[in-house]
């Protein structure tokens, strides 16, 4: 992919042009098997997972959600209608590319077996941005063709939002072609595990999405039928993936910080990065001095103990105290020996906050975070050959070449474990073939379908879909985004609102910390003392208002 992104460099500036395509647009371009794969390499794009350059990836820096708090203060993704945004631009412009090369195909003189293939890759991509745009818009308009000419009269042009069950019923139409059409490739290229990995994801999105959803908050009211359906096909996608020869990696952070994933036993898709050629900036936005969004007392506080139990009822030390070291650092050490590995992989097992920075490394800059806890997973001092090339490597913008992951098994074991528990049909079977091997790679004991009632409880679900989704959160904490959305889809965002949750915007206790330049409450560090206010119609963005004045047939989302 690397090599694929400096042959692109070109395309791109072709490609990209708005608002209308600017490449050569004609049947011989269409009919030439090079040309076509150029085209479709890329929306590799798309799928940024660590970034490029000192652009932002989708791991660490999407901290909207109670895991992570961001000294800037994450407040909601809008709270004001914009004019424009490429949160609504960018998914089309795609959509707009994919149908191109959709429509085209039909009259290109490639073979058939290669028209349906590559058919398959501009399907699948636009269900990828279909996905996107329902999940935060909700109604969006469908297109399956491309607006050609300037008449702003154009009915594709003006066409009205279409439901957003339609349109995921259509997404899973067109993933279901690229798995019927996609070959097995390896983990860098289109393939059809790929797209079972893709709707996996989706149809966990739409099952539970279509089973808490209320008409008060989200237009439409709760479809058990919808959402079975939905969670029977995330099951299905599952296991087919279960099935493939995938198997965990022996340790968890070797997801987050390999020099070479493509060996990974665990990785479905990913992206590859190369040194001196195409880097990110992941890795030094978690190592150097730019303060760190940092982890929340809720996210420490929702990891379990080496004895399986949670905060509230664990007979093991429940103290999470810093402590001085013999290096003069504040170690939490001795709570992370009593906690899930997971924890102790994720963050540093010192504290890093003003006035007492943290270096990992000699050739590193000190690293701060309003919350004391600092994110280590990304992490790799196996970058460069010396502590000088090191500082080259980890502590500079764009210069990370980590590979980073797209799908992996993990997620696919915490999707089929949430469905299957969602579903009522989760047996003790379904959780050792799943979610149990997470259990275990994080030193924790065997879930159950009877667990102990844990007393955070207050969710109103069965304590089975509790421990489930305390796994995906400590499983996935600070990837891709994934918690905001998962409480969309569960219904519960108003858990992110700092004043009813005070946890969220809270980090380390520092009650042992002396002349300590950090604000506390009781104890435990302020880590942003904004505040962020719950409204119903935060489940949905904003329509942006140049829309509503350029196609006259769309409305806006309730309450904006």
């Amino acid at each position: 992919m690397a090599a694929t992104a400096l042959v692109l460099g070109g395309c791109n500036k072709l490609l990209d042009k708005e608002p209308r395509d600017k490449f050569i647009n004609n049947p011989s371009f269409w009919s030439n098997q090079k040309q076509v794969e150029n085209y479709c390499n890329s929306f590799y794009e798309n799928f940024p997972s660590y970034g490029t350059g000192g652009t932002y990836g989708e791991f660490y820096f999407l901290s909207l959600g109670d895991d992570q708090v961001n000294p800037n203060f994450d407040n909601w993704a809008y709270t004001a209608v914009p004019g424009s945004t490429t949160d609504w631009n960018k998914p089309f412009t795609e959509i707009r590319r994919a149908n191109y090369l959709i429509n085209n195909l039909t009259t290109s003189t490639l073979s058939e077996s290669e028209r349906d293939y590559y058919t398959a890759i501009g399907r699948l991509n636009r269900a990828y941005q279909y996905f996107k745009l329902v999940r935060a818009y909700g109604d969006v308009q469908w297109l399956e063709e491309v607006p050609l000419n300037d008449d702003p009269n154009d009915p594709l042009v003006q066409g009205a939002r279409t439901d957003r069950d339609v349109v995921i019923d259509k997404v899973i139409e067109d993933i279901d072609f690229a798995i019927d059409h996609l070959g097995s490739g390896n983990k860098m290229v289109w393939s059809k595990d790929m797209a079972l990995a893709m709707k996996s994801d989706i149809c966990l999105y739409e099952g539970t999405y279509c089973k808490y959803r209320t008409a008060a908050d989200n237009g439409k009211a709760a479809d058990a039928a919808r959402a079975n359906n939905y969670l029977n096909l995330c099951v299905n996608a599952c296991e087919q993936l279960m099935d493939a020869g995938y198997s965990l990696c022996a340790n968890y952070g070797d997801i987050y910080n390999s020099l070479d994933l493509k060996s990974n036993t665990e990785i479905i898709f990913m992206r590859n990065y190369e040194k001196d050629v195409l880097g990110h900036s992941t890795v030094d936005y978690t190592t150097g001095s730019t303060a760190q969004r940092g982890l929340s007392k809720d996210a420490f506080d929702a990891f379990l103990f080496t004895d399986g139990k949670p905060l509230a009822t664990t007979s093991l030390d429940k103290s999470d105290v810093a402590t001085l070291d013999a290096n003069g650092y504040y170690s939490i050490e001795g709570p992370l020996a009593v906690r899930d590995k997971r924890l102790g992989v994720l963050i540093d097992h010192v504290l890093a906050f003003k006035g007492h920075g943290y270096a990992r490394d000699a050739a590193l800059a000190e690293m701060t975070s309003p919350t004391g806890y600092t994110i280590a997973k990304y992490d790799n001092d196996k970058m460069g050959d010396t502590n000088s090339t090191k500082n080259y490597y980890r502590n500079q913008i764009g210069n990370g070449y980590t590979d980073g992951p797209i799908y992996w098994l993990a997620v696919i074991y915490l999707n089929y474990a949430e469905a299957k528990a969602e579903l009522g049909s989760c047996t003790d079977a379904d959780l050792n073939r799943s979610v149990n091997l997470l259990q275990a790679r994080a030193g924790l004991p065997a879930l159950t379908t009877s667990p102990a009632v844990d007393p955070a409880n207050d969710w109103d679900i069965s304590s089975l879909l509790w421990e489930i989704r305390r796994a995906r959160r400590c499983e996935l904490m600070t990837d891709k985004g994934y918690r905001y959305w998962d409480l969309v889809r569960w219904h519960k965002l108003d858990k992110l609102d700092t004043n009813k949750y005070p946890n969220i915007a809270l980090g380390a206790n520092m009650s042992a910390v002396t002349d300590c330049e950090v604000d506390l409450k009781d104890g435990y560090a302020i880590g942003n003392a904004a505040t962020r206010t719950y409204d119903k119609k935060y489940y949905f963005y904003p329509v942006p208002s140049n829309q509503l004045s350029l196609n006259k047939s769309c409305t806006q989302n309730p309450g904006w």
